[in-house]
């Protein structure tokens, strides 16, 4: 046999033993998976014939074993769906709530200290604190009490001294005992400097009982007079309370302060006689409200404000007023400036009707059966009628008594 033909054999040899080794090789390896499939896959347990399944695949059993199509099992995901969606929503909704109050609290705070640093650099009265070595701080009072007057009401204010306002070392007994702090509170004349300004001066001199504004006085300016009084308090006086009141109403401070202590825990306090007044767009008429369209169509109300004559605020929202004083809107009627000022905000408004009693009869049935009024007035006048002849009668009627002064529990 030649040596090419030998070549041949040997190979053809090779070729059939490669087969049969590839033929073994690939039954054991069909054998192997079998037996390896056989011990790793994992028949479902089952009890009483019926396979276990997960949670939603047992619900769609038993929907199908109702009669449920499979439109009925899509339509009922989609509610289990938006479920959900709805309760994230709702939770995401409270958490911004959160957050805005937060936020909200967050800007009284920063305008107190703000109010406070610039009544600091003003020169604003310090506590006693200072000469003991610590640091410069303002200090404390419960209650500011800014009577709100004009050059032509000597004769109120005179009144007002002669019954509710006391005077003289009672005044500062009373500021350093319990904290109250009153003041007459008046701008100044078109001509600075005047013969009205210096009237002023000479009647504070004899008194010392006024609060100088910078702001020209004008009935038509009450709005913006009431915002610099907010203003000017807060940087002179660290008070818990500011509250504003007309040189023809009747108070009896005792019960005025209980009833401001009642609320001291609660932020962002608005009392007052809360009233929603109509909207009045004639001209010529009292009160008349030349934007009278921002309130809707015509016949509608006010949205709920304190009643003119006498209201109080606590401190964070005149801070408030003192730093946004040059972005608040002023509207004809002050207290209905006051009260737009504060929407948006997380105020709370406390309706307190004492401290819009009438006039005698009311106010004297009312002290007699053990309820004395805040505050009395004639709704008719807007204060007392004839105010500088009757304030004496309604203090000597109405009147709280010197000692409920002194006793009020602050």
């Amino acid at each position: 046999m030649s040596f090419k033909n030998r070549g041949l054999v040997e190979t053809q040899s090779r070729s059939v033993i490669s087969q049969k080794w590839t033929l073994f090789l690939c039954i054991g390896s069909f054998c192997a998976g079998m037996f390896f499939t056989a011990r790793m896959w994992t028949v479902p347990e089952t009890k009483g014939g019926i396979t276990r399944t997960t949670a939603v695949e047992a619900e769609r059993l038993n929907l199908v074993s109702e009669g449920c199509d499979t439109k009925f099992l899509q339509q009922k995901d989609v509610k289990l769906v938006s479920k959900d969606v709805f309760g994230e929503v709702s939770k995401t909704h409270h958490a911004l709530q959160t957050l805005d109050k937060t936020i909200s609290n967050l800007e009284m705070e920063l305008a107190a200290a703000k109010a406070t640093q610039e009544s600091i650099l003003s020169g604003a009265p310090l506590s006693q604190d200072i000469e003991k070595g610590d640091s410069p701080r303002k200090r404390k009072y419960f209650v500011v009490v800014g009577i709100n007057t004009a050059f032509s009401s000597r004769k109120r204010r005179d009144s007002v001294r002669a019954t509710w306002m006391p005077q003289g070392e009672k005044r500062k007994k009373l500021e350093e005992e319990k904290g109250i702090i009153m003041r007459f509170v008046i701008g100044h004349g078109a001509t600075l400097g005047g013969i009205l300004d210096r009237a002023i001066e000479a009647e504070d001199q004899k008194h010392g009982d006024f609060l100088r504004l910078d702001h020209v006085e004008g009935y038509l300016e009450l709005s913006a007079k009431t915002k610099t009084y907010f203003a000017t308090a807060v940087k002179l006086w660290d008070a818990e309370y500011y509250v504003k009141v007309d040189d023809d109403v009747h108070v009896n401070i005792g019960t005025l302060a209980e009833t401001l202590a009642r609320h001291r825990k609660k932020p962002r306090v608005y009392i007052g006689c809360m009233k929603s007044g109509p909207v009045l767009a004639q001209k010529g008429v009292r009160y008349h409200e030349p934007e009278y369209w921002k309130f809707g169509e015509t016949g509608n109300k006010y949205f709920r404000h304190a009643t003119g004559q006498i209201y109080a605020i606590s401190k964070d929202l005149a801070s408030y007023i003192s730093v946004n004083k040059h972005v608040l809107h002023k509207y004809a009627n002050e207290d209905v400036s006051l009260g737009a000022w504060f929407i948006g905000l997380d105020v709370h408004h406390i309706d307190d009707r004492r401290l819009c009693c009438g006039t005698p009869p009311d106010c004297e049935w009312k002290a007699q059966a053990g309820n004395i009024c805040v505050a009395s007035f004639d709704w008719t006048c807007s204060g007392i009628c004839r105010s500088v002849d009757r304030l004496k009668e309604v203090h000597r009627r109405c009147g709280e008594g010197e000692n409920t002064l002194w006793k009020a529990a602050i």
